[in-house]
């Protein structure tokens, strides 16, 4: 395992992982009520794909990799299903928990996941990929150890991806818009700022793996710390603290 890899897995990304789920912790501390568990599960989501990937990151390519392939399918499930508790969460707010009822929460989260859990497939399928790589998913490079997505898993992970992201700030701006006390619009402006950040962290994961270059691994790695920490805080702020109450 190179020294990048290293850095990047157990020094920011491990930070990441315990800072959500102490701010997880924080929000189900006071109450259990289900909008605090699915906001909450925005953080826990992110954290067992974070901690499935201090698993793998140090087994040897050559030796383990059908065991390496699957838990990257699990770190990046867990990660990028995030997301979707985001828009749940919105969607609450916005139209009312009776509205939005438990099984309609479920069947969301359910679609979603199937969607996701599809990726699964891009793994174990050879073939010959359009940049000429042998398989269509995720390969291993064997000098760092990293994962290397190639250009159909890229662009699939991109677009179920991006149906989440773009309903959710759809979604915030409404939430926003009905905001007449200045005080809620400002803490909401917290939660769409820290939520942005996340993002623009998940996606520049997304350009790391298709890339694969020790350098850009290395800056992401730094600028996505700064970006989930202050991301994750902003969020809380605005909303994890409200939910407290």
């Amino acid at each position: 395992m190179s020294l990048t890899r290293a850095l990047t897995v157990y020094v920011a990304q491990g930070f990441i992982c315990f800072f959500f789920i102490f701010l997880a912790y924080k929000i189900l501390k006071r109450d259990r009520k289900r909008l605090n568990l699915i906001f909450s599960g925005f953080y826990l989501s992110a954290a067992i794909g974070l901690l499935m990937n201090f698993i793998y990151a140090p087994l040897d390519p050559l030796e383990f990799e059908p065991a390496i392939l699957f838990l990257n399918f699990i770190t990046n499930f867990g990660i990028f299903y995030s997301s979707i508790f985001l828009v749940v969460f919105d969607l609450i707010l916005l139209k009312s928990e009776k509205v939005i009822s438990p099984i309609k929460q479920l069947v969301i989260l359910i679609v979603y996941g199937i969607a996701m859990f599809c990726m699964i497939f891009f793994v174990y399928v050879e073939g010959i990929a359009f940049d000429g790589s042998s398989r269509l998913g995720v390969e291993l490079d064997l000098d760092s150890w990293s994962p290397i997505w190639n250009l159909p898993f890229f662009l699939y992970l991109l677009i179920i991806e991006s149906i989440p992201t773009g309903f959710f700030f759809y979604f915030s701006f409404q939430i926003y818009k009905k905001f007449e006390d200045e005080q809620l619009r400002k803490k909401w402006k917290f939660f769409i700022f820290g939520a942005t950040a996340l993002i623009i962290f998940m996606y520049g994961i997304f350009v790391s793996n298709f890339l694969n270059d020790p350098t850009f691994r290395l800056v992401m790695g730094a600028i996505g710390l700064i970006l989930a920490i202050a991301g994750g805080y902003l969020m809380y702020t605005g909303v994890g603290r409200q939910l407290e109450k």
